[in-house]
């Protein structure tokens, strides 16, 4: 894996501590320590962008990583400015489990809250 973000960079995405703590509990599962989760925003969607939140391996030239109690979050260099400010938490209720991202760069969102623009 070759680290090619910039010194010093940050990319304005907080995660909360619940949800660093579920994506550590996640690779111990797999068995991995060697995964970022990745946050990216793509064209799509019914609100004109979507985001995309997984685990990679791979850091890419233009990267920015940053870690959080030991998770390292990174974002594309086309990304950034759409995602300054967002925080990612998990949510574990009877009315949605998964993770979330509140993002105050969003003007709208759909119904599903899976894009916005």
């Amino acid at each position: 894996m070759t680290d090619t973000a910039t010194e010093n960079a940050t990319h304005g995405v907080v995660i909360t501590d619940g949800a660093a703590s579920k994506v550590k509990s996640l690779l111990e599962q797999e068995g991995r320590d060697d995964l970022n989760l990745r946050l990216a925003v793509q064209p799509g969607g019914c609100s004109g962008l979507i985001y995309q939140l997984y685990f990679d391996e791979r850091t890419l030239d233009g990267d920015v990583r940053m870690e959080f109690d030991g998770v390292g979050v990174v974002v594309d260099k086309m990304s950034v400015p759409y995602l300054d400010g967002a925080t990612i938490d998990f949510a574990d209720t009877i009315e949605k489990q998964g993770f979330t991202i509140d993002n105050p760069n969003a003007s709208s969102s759909c119904a599903c809250g899976d894009s916005f623009s």
